[in-house]
């Protein structure tokens, strides 16, 4: 199924990301975190990309094709797109065609000094033109609600993001953001552009301090003074800090889902007990 098939029901989605364990000793750890997530029914759940793997041994293709067959739940594989040529992408697309996933989320990809860049593709809409015209995928892009951090400006950035919905992106999910403000802001913004595809929030339970200041340095985050008390009050208090997180995040998942949005997209961190406590916390509001 496409997902941009689930909102024509104007139903609200839920949906969850989850990233492909570097050792096969982690496995276990997947299972017991799908197994938690199945539990809620998930619209969907998106598998995160490493650049630099090939068709033949990437491990999101493995997953995806895992919570495809064993757990018949849609999966979406993030593919992304700085560090390889059209040839190597052709084979990413056949190889998810053969596979019968039916859904990309197409990205960029992030700079790493590691991997050399390519030239074929600069952004993730010169992917998406490309693959469009000849596969049957449902495109998702990434959007940022506070700028992404290489934006010049807010205008910029919604006239890149209206690109990318023109060149064929069906949905969009957004980065992880610690105040509902500015992504209700950006929301309106998107509809003032003509935007007409749906926006999912991103929401991410943070459940300890060092990573809020990694996540806030990565995505451009505002951190709200109310999250920073949090923060100093239980940094010294492992169990208090997980507990106080988790009941933000919530806090954050129930706003978002009383207003006028097509769902949520939680960032599980393939951690089952974080995936339990938002199943319980929200299982009879949505």
């Amino acid at each position: 199924m496409k997902v941009s098939e689930i909102y024509k029901t104007k139903k609200k989605s839920l949906s969850f990301e989850i990233f492909p364990p570097k050792k096969d000793t982690e496995l276990e750890n997947i299972d017991e975190t799908l197994s938690v997530l199945s539990e809620l029914h998930p619209d969907f759940i998106s598998v995160t990309f490493g650049a630099g793997g090939s068709s033949n041994c990437n491990r999101t293709i493995e997953l995806a094709k895992k919570i495809k067959n064993e757990y018949q739940i849609e999966p979406v594989v993030h593919l992304t797109c700085l560090h390889y040529d059209r040839a190597e992408m052709e084979e990413f697309a056949r190889v998810l065609s053969d596979e019968g996933i039916q859904n990309v989320l197409a990205l960029r990809g992030d700079r790493n000094p590691r991997i050399p860049e390519k030239d074929d593709f600069k952004h993730s809409s010169d992917l998406i033109s490309y693959l469009k015209p000849e596969h049957d995928f449902c495109f998702l892009g990434a959007c940022y609600p506070e700028c992404h951090p290489e934006s010049s400006s807010r205008v910029s950035e919604i006239r890149a993001l209206k690109s990318k919905v023109n060149a064929g992106a069906e949905v969009l999910i957004s980065q992880l953001f610690f105040d509902n403000d500015k992504f209700f802001q950006f929301y309106e913004e998107c509809q003032i552009a003509d935007i007409d595809v749906p926006i999912l929030p991103g929401v991410m339970p943070v459940i300890n301090a060092a990573q809020i200041q990694r996540m806030i340095s990565m995505c451009n985050a505002a951190f709200p003074e109310r999250f920073q008390r949090i923060i100093r009050r239980y940094e010294d208090n492992r169990e208090a800090l997980f507990d106080a997180g988790m009941s933000y995040a919530l806090s954050q998942i129930i706003d978002l889902l009383v207003s006028d949005i097509p769902g949520i997209h939680l960032y599980t961190m393939n951690n089952p007990v974080v995936a339990r406590r938002i199943c319980e916390g929200i299982k009879n509001i949505v």
